[in-house]
């Protein structure tokens, strides 16, 4: 079976990386316009995700003047925690297979 080559891959974001994407906008609260734009979903994707992470408590809901506003829970930084650390991980394994193919030369 053939290497695949992440590097030539066409990106596509997985569910963990638009998770990641609406709580770092909603952690200090925001609208879901904002959470739409800045996440990249539509309105449709956006409502499936904020349905999700209410349900499982990363995210919370704020009723001021009459606007529901998200925020991410402690629980939802936690993760953001964790995904900041994965996602460093990646890069730090990126680099070092760049340079063991470099060295390799």
């Amino acid at each position: 079976m053939a290497e695949r080559d992440w590097r030539n891959t066409r990106k596509r974001r997985d569910r963990l990386h638009i998770i990641a994407k609406i709580l770092q906008t909603a952690k200090d609260g925001a609208l879901k316009t904002p959470i739409m734009y800045k996440a990249n979903l539509s309105f449709a994707q956006l409502n499936e995700y904020l349905s999700y992470l209410l349900q499982i408590e990363l995210l919370e809901t704020i009723t001021k003047d009459e606007e529901s506003i998200y925020k991410a829970t402690d629980k939802g930084l936690k993760y953001l925690q964790g995904y900041a650390k994965i996602r460093d991980l990646l890069k730090e394994e990126e680099v070092t297979s760049r340079t063991e193919l470099i060295n390799s030369w």
